[in-house]
């Protein structure tokens, strides 16, 4: 059990890093637009493919504010992914009514969680093994999705 707080870039990079490889069961994100949490690396998509190849339903929800660099094919390793494991995996976009919230927050497993306190800033804090802790932010991450908002294809549809 741990709980560390970090303020630079990099160490909110590194504990990405460790939270994604904690990961068997779930993983919830809750973000801007992903541009911070540079998913497009291989061996972040790598960590992802773990629980998405165990658990057959509800693995992965992704809910974002802005889902233009999604959309706009900017994240080909994710859309490949998300594609790949249509079936556990969702996205969605917001409501307008939730732009306000400026905060970010990846959960996993219901024990693991990383939170970022302002999408503009590093400050966050990293908790391992932590359920009790986790559990008010896994509910808000339940509050946000069940807000509803659009779900986004990874694929373009078209003839």
């Amino acid at each position: 059990m741990s709980r560390e707080l970090f303020t630079t870039w990099s160490d909110y990079q590194s504990a990405i890093d460790r939270l994604l490889a904690l990961a068997t069961k779930h993983i919830w994100i809750y973000d801007e637009d992903l541009g911070m949490l540079h998913l497009e690396n291989p061996e972040r998509i790598e960590m992802f493919k773990r629980p998405l190849a165990a658990v057959p339903h509800d693995c992965l929800r992704i809910a974002l504010r802005n889902t233009v660099s999604l959309q706009q094919h900017r994240r080909p390793l994710l859309q490949r992914l998300l594609t790949t494991h249509s079936h556990n995996s969702a996205v969605l976009q917001t409501p307008d009514q939730l732009a306000h919230l400026r905060d970010s927050m990846i959960l996993v497993d219901d024990v693991h969680a990383l939170i970022r306190f302002d999408r503009d800033q590093p400050r966050c804090k990293l908790l391992i093994d932590e359920p009790e802790d986790v559990m008010p932010y896994r509910r808000r991450f339940e509050e946000i999705w069940d807000e509803g908002g659009t779900p986004v294809s990874p694929t373009t549809l078209g003839l």
